[in-house]
């Protein structure tokens, strides 16, 4: 597709002409994604297809797809699940009818790792939410008005339409206007780009890896045509990683030398952790997550993953959480009802940690039986939520009033 002809399809006759304000835009227009020093154009789906990004992206998508979000109601002291309320189902089962819960948070996820926002369309009757239908960043332009509003033109198959905050819910990373989340992929484009470069590096060294392996040498000097059967022969029978370790047949005293690892060679792996290392801390995702298990150890292993929840997921689920309900719960709502992930799945040790624990809180009346079969997804069993109360921390007033009498 010629260049005039993408800028034209980017301004859409269908949908109406579309402002190319951005840097990232004028790219998207070009189809050349975000230019970088080390002549690698960076896409979202070039970036995807490096491993270690693939890796971070499904590890945080698929860590928060498995969590349950529930809705609860906020009475007094006491929280409940609002189970009667028309958003509760579309959180824990399926926000509309052709994706379930798990698929939809995982896909909120990857938006926000890859786009920075995530827009879904809110199908809504009588006042409440009934269906969440994700929609294409690419499509949706936000927009701050004079009147501190925010409008959302989206540019659908039909036509473009301008939206209102009522109709579109938005999720947004860390941002520096309020309105836009920052986008990773085109903030990290440069560690992004050298990732490209070396991944390309390391095939084009497989795939002539017997050029880079070793030398032919002679005294005798090699005419042109001597030469250039030589050099055909060469390429098509002893380069590449399929004619690895076949025999040569050398003549006119050609020898072979082979070339151990240089400096520079060590140097590129080198590099190339380093660079992998980089894309995991953009995205806050450790290591061993994504198969790196160099400098791990068992101890440090658990410790690794209870940071990952903390410092990775809590911020992302705290962000959905809090965008729920201010853009999914009416006002009145609001006022009583919020969404919670339940991420104790994630912190649970062993077997023998569990039970450990458990006996501390029922032994100090933190938690009764019941409630610990509850988070072991056991039945309830009879008596079983009694909170016992140690007989050396009660005040016992009853003992000192009978105390009191016989003195």
């Amino acid at each position: 597709m010629g260049l005039f002809k993408r800028i034209g399809s980017f301004f859409g006759a269908k949908g109406g002409p579309q402002v190319i304000d951005t840097p990232e835009k004028l790219a998207q227009a070009l189809g050349a994604g975000y230019e970088t020093h080390s002549g690698q154009r960076v896409t979202t789906s070039s970036a995807l297809q490096q491993l270690v990004v693939f890796n971070c992206v499904r590890v945080l998508s698929e860590s928060i797809g498995m969590l349950p979000c529930r809705l609860l109601k906020q009475t007094g002291r006491f929280r409940l699940p609002a189970t009667g309320h028309r958003l509760y189902p579309l959180l824990t089962m399926a926000p509309n009818s052709f994706m379930t819960s798990q698929e939809f948070w995982e896909m909120l996820v990857a938006c926000l790792c890859l786009r920075g926002n995530f827009f879904a369309y809110k199908v809504m009757a009588l006042g409440n939410v009934v269906e969440l239908l994700p929609l294409n960043p690419d499509i949706v332009i936000p927009k701050l008005k004079d009147d501190w509003t925010v409008e959302y033109t989206v540019n659908f198959k039909t036509g473009q339409r301008v939206l209102t905050q009522d109709e579109i819910w938005h999720v947004r990373l860390f941002t520096l206007d309020g309105l836009n989340g920052l986008n990773p992929i085109a903030y990290a484009r440069q560690a992004l780009g050298l990732g490209q470069a070396m991944d390309t590096h390391a095939a084009k060294l497989f795939t002539n890896g017997a050029v880079t392996s070793g030398v032919l040498q002679t005294e005798q000097t090699l005419t042109d045509e001597a030469f250039a059967r030589l050099k055909t022969e060469f390429q098509g029978e002893h380069m590449g990683v399929a004619n690895a370790y076949k025999p040569m047949i050398l003549e006119m005293g050609l020898d072979w030398k082979p070339i151990s690892l240089n400096a520079q060679d060590t140097q590129f792996i080198e590099s190339k952790k380093m660079s992998e290392a980089q894309i995991c801390g953009l995205f806050r995702v450790p290591p061993h997550l994504v198969a790196s298990m160099e400098k791990m150890t068992l101890n440090n292993i658990e410790h690794m993953g209870m940071s990952f929840v903390n410092y990775s997921l809590v911020p992302l689920m705290t962000r959905i959480e809090h965008r729920i309900q201010v853009g999914l719960l009416s006002e009145k709502d609001r006022l009583t009802h919020y969404a919670k992930f339940n991420a104790g799945a994630l912190m649970r040790g062993d077997l023998k940690g569990r039970y450990e624990s458990y006996g501390k809180g029922i032994q100090w009346g933190i938690l009764s039986p019941n409630d610990c079969r509850e988070l072991e997804d056991e039945n309830p069993r009879e008596g079983g939520d009694i909170y016992l109360t140690p007989m050396n921390m009660t005040t016992k007033p009853e003992s000192s009033d009978a105390d009191k009498t016989k003195a």
